[in-house]
């Protein structure tokens, strides 16, 4: 029975305070190319020479300690991503994958629906399927951008992969969503001995010195506006 009390109070502690939130926010798309051109680059056999592409570029939060909210939810290390706002907070949830964070919640708690980060404050709360908060203040935490591949996310690389007599191999990769695109990848060998420059859909490189560990080279062109 005093169990029971003890418990009772405590969930009501939980619903002392209430927030909606919001489904409010996109993520901006971001675009790669590097090196930047007319720069001059040294790699090793198996680096990425050149590099083109877009991912989201999400807002989030990342906790680097477990945050201890109350007797009913721990938000554990890791990254939460921004799903909406209003004008005193900012909703999150946690980001997928290894790196991504865990809301935790006792047995007696109510389930879990949004992690708030109140705007100017380190105060950090669990918001719960009935719009009820549970919040702490004073919590370790960082707001960042996380990079995130999704279905439209798109890279092109050039990698080096050596050199035999004056004949150097460059390896070409597509990535879509993080996951190669073996139809599309491709290896060339270039003579140095026709031309220093090489090229391949659209992208221009001037080769300055080539072994079989390193390559020096300048960028003169990266590839075509990145599509899939």
């Amino acid at each position: 029975m005093h169990k029971f009390r003890v418990a009772l109070l405590a969930s009501l502690f939980v619903v002392a305070g209430c927030a909606s939130p919001k489904y409010n926010y996109s993520a901006n798309v971001a675009v790669i190319s590097e090196p930047p051109l007319s720069t001059t680059q040294t790699s090793n056999v198996g680096d990425v020479l050149l590099r083109q592409g877009k991912y989201r570029e999400h807002e989030a939060i990342y906790l680097p300690t477990k945050a201890d909210i109350s007797w009913a939810y721990d938000l554990l290390m890791g990254y939460y991503l921004k799903h909406g706002e209003d004008e005193s907070a900012e909703y999150y949830s946690p980001a997928g994958g290894d790196d991504g964070g865990k809301v935790d919640k006792a047995v007696l708690a109510d389930p879990w629906k949004s992690v708030m980060a109140k705007k100017n404050t380190n105060t950090l709360c669990v918001v719960t399927v009935f719009n009820a908060t549970a919040c702490a203040d004073n919590m370790s935490f960082e707001r960042v951008k996380k990079p995130i591949l999704t279905h439209d996310s798109f890279q092109q690389t050039l990698i080096y992969s050596g050199k035999v007599g004056n004949k150097i191999n460059i390896g070409y990769r597509e990535f879509s969503n993080s996951l190669a695109r073996p139809a599309f990848n491709n290896n060339v060998e270039y003579d140095l001995s026709d031309s220093s420059v090489i090229g391949y859909k659209g992208a221009q490189l001037e080769i300055l010195e080539a072994t079989n560990q390193y390559i020096k080279y300048r960028v003169i062109k990266n590839f075509n506006s990145a599509s899939q």
